[in-house]
């Protein structure tokens, strides 16, 4: 979509002073919480039957300027009461219907269209309102819906209400496909309301949380509204609300000419155990802005506000949390980049923000907290390959378990940025990364994953079409089998590889290999190509252990073979001439009853695979090789080992 501007053009302030907010004003008074027993009692089977129709509706016939939400709600009573007036401009001629995602269990009251109530279908999850003026492509026209009912709970509760320390909390969380469950909204990721404006009608004894900046709160009677305003383009799935007895308190984080403002919505009975973690919020958050540019909603607010659900939800400016331990205090504040500043534009991209914050989690442990860096890639490594498939990229769009699967979504997104920086280094990963979230054509808007890449590519000047086929669409792991010997300073290895899923024919991965003994070690970065390649190095010191990627770089399983070493072969078999012309003389030091050997050229290719009998001496005619490197693969009596030749 073509970005707009994070204000409301000026022209149009004059039509949004006099959208007053009355409660009073709405066609129905809400009802108390004794009066809709029953009612929730029926809705609750309607919401056990309903789909995510709304995720199946794509409405793109028009663009979203500004919403101005005025709800009633009281967490003490599961229900909702709202007028919701939306700004919008068509993309399309002959314009004729204005369409809303909203379920069907909620109870629209009227339609006021140009200060006239007009008429309206809501069926199948959609509401429907027919328009007589003809509105041309580029001018702005709005509608206001008064609404109300027990709203279903999709997903992860798209709205929900429960109790602390016997005091009743009333949240929402729309991710994915929820928002439609609890407000007329366009649903989905292909549009960003420029702006928001909340209102929220809430006994007075509560406070209420919501995007953006604190305008105002005023004391009507029993009652407190409390008027939130945005001044960015959002998705509609991060608009949220949350109501309760909530204490506060802030934080600073001072970053070059920036003091940006965390917000803290916290229960009374957990402020003061919130209190002593949240300042870890102070050391990621200026990581991040050195990383990736200034937090992105700065000259607002960042915040935590306390939910009852275990994990926590990346609101725009306002995370909601179930905790405040560290990795997830940095990973809903990592979505702000990765997520909110810019979103997925499908939710078969949904790594983009959940890959992205889950690594960012991890980096900041790199960075901050050095000790625990260790720990989270093994356990997002031990994550990724407990099972043999599945994609990155989301097949399945219609469930949101599948959605947001912890593997692949969460612990495989972060490993394949990982392990792509360690193939294309630090310098190059951190400027496509930063030069990603900060392209002028995605900055608050949408993304996919082919911008990503092409972000990549252009830094790092190298195409990377084969490492996304292999680990963003394609499924599985390598595993690793590796096999060593040492002759004087000489180490000859050979690396094969078995795929965990059949979709990727062979990874071709830069493997670090650690040499090591009990006072040196070096780790050397091998090109693998493919299954069986061998490679001759030169290492200075005597080698008595080999480690697949010990830093934890790549996502892969792997179970090291340590081959006899060459000294100890020596004691059973010696090969002559080395280098060699013609004949290449193989002595035994018996004759043993067992004796398979392969030889293998440094391609890989194999040569000869041959079981002997029992014998004592073998000649093997290299004439008419090609000159260059070869090896020798013995299994002598189930002893094995490698001895590398030259052919001149």
């Amino acid at each position: 979509m073509i970005l707009k501007s994070k204000c409301l053009p000026m022209k149009y302030f004059s039509l949004l002073i006099f959208t007053n907010f009355l409660v009073i004003g709405f066609s129905q008074q809400a009802p108390t919480k004794e009066g809709f027993q029953n009612i929730v009692k029926a809705e609750q089977k309607a919401n056990a039957l309903k789909l995510n129709a709304s995720a199946q509706i794509f409405i793109d016939d028009y663009d979203v300027i500004y919403h101005r939400c005025e709800w009633q709600v009281d967490p003490a009573v599961y229900y909702i009461q709202g007028k919701v007036t939306t700004y919008l401009s068509p993309l399309v001629l002959d314009f004729q219907n204005i369409r809303f995602n909203l379920s069907n269990v909620l109870h629209v009251d009227s339609v006021e269209y140009r200060g006239t109530k007009v008429g309206f279908t809501h069926l199948l999850d959609e509401l429907t309102i027919p328009i007589q003026n003809t509105i041309q492509i580029g001018e702005m026209d709005s509608v206001s819906v008064y609404y109300q009912g027990a709203p279903p709970k999709t997903g992860f509760g798209s709205f929900d209400a429960n109790m602390h320390a016997g005091i009743p909390v009333l949240w929402t969380l729309s991710e994915p496909y929820g928002g439609s469950d609890w407000w007329p909204c366009k649903d989905g990721l292909i549009d960003k309301a420029d702006s928001i404006e909340i209102l929220i009608k809430t006994p007075a004894m509560y406070r209420a949380a919501s995007n953006g900046v604190l305008m105002d709160e005023t004391l009507e009677g029993n009652f407190k509204i409390y008027h939130w305003k945005h001044r960015y383009p959002i998705a509609t799935y991060l608009i949220c609300m949350a109501v309760t007895n909530y204490i506060q308190y802030s934080h600073f984080v001072p970053y070059e000419n920036t003091n940006t403002e965390v917000l803290n919505y916290i229960y009374p009975e957990d402020s003061a155990s919130a209190a002593s973690q949240t300042p870890w919020i102070i050391p990621v958050m200026q990581l991040y802005d050195t990383l990736f540019g200034v937090y992105p909603f700065a000259d607002e607010k960042y915040g935590h506000c306390q939910f009852g659900w275990g994990g926590g939800m990346e609101h725009q400016t306002f995370t909601f949390v179930g905790a405040f331990y560290f990795e997830l205090l940095a990973h809903e504040l990592a979505h702000h980049w990765f997520g909110d500043k810019i979103t997925c534009g499908s939710w078969q991209d949904v790594w983009l923000n959940e890959g992205f914050a889950t690594y960012l989690s991890g980096l900041s442990y790199e960075r901050i907290l050095p000790q625990w860096w260790r720990q989270f890639k093994a356990g997002r490594i031990e994550d990724v390959i407990s099972e043999p498939g599945g994609s990155v990229w989301c097949d399945d769009t219609t469930q949101v378990g599948r959605i947001f699967n912890g593997r692949l979504s969460y612990s495989k997104g972060a490993l394949i940025l990982h392990q792509l920086r360690w193939i294309i280094g630090d310098s190059a990963f951190f400027k496509a990364v930063h030069n990603y979230v900060n392209d002028p054509s995605l900055v608050y808007g949408f993304a996919r994953t082919g911008d990503l890449i092409e972000h990549f590519e252009s830094t790092s000047g190298r195409p990377l079409d084969w490492y996304f086929d292999d680990w963003f669409t394609g499924q599985g792991y390598p595993i690793y089998q590796l096999q060593w010997s040492q002759n004087g300073t000489i180490v000859n290895i050979q690396i094969n590889q078995n795929q965990s899923h059949p979709s990727v024919p062979y990874f071709e991965l830069p493997i670090p290999i650690q040499f090591k003994n009990q006072n040196r070690d070096t780790i050397i970065r091998l090109e693998n190509m493919f299954s069986g390649q061998n490679y001759s190095l030169e290492i200075p010191f005597k080698v008595d252990t080999v480690v697949i990627d010990p830093d934890l770089w790549l996502i892969q399983k792997n179970d090291v073979i340590t081959t006899v070493s060459e000294t100890e072969l020596k004691d059973l078999v010696s090969i002559a001439p080395n280098p060699v012309h013609d004949l290449l003389q193989i002595r035994f030091a018996k004759t043993f009853q067992s004796i398979q050997f392969k030889l293998i050229d440094d391609t890989g290719k194999e040569i000869l695979n041959q079981k002997t009998t029992p014998s004592s001496f073998l000649e093997i005619n290299v004439k008419e090789f090609n000159t260059g490197i070869y090896f020798l693969h013995f299994n002598i009596e189930g002893q094995t080992g490698i001895i590398r030749f030259i052919k001149e």
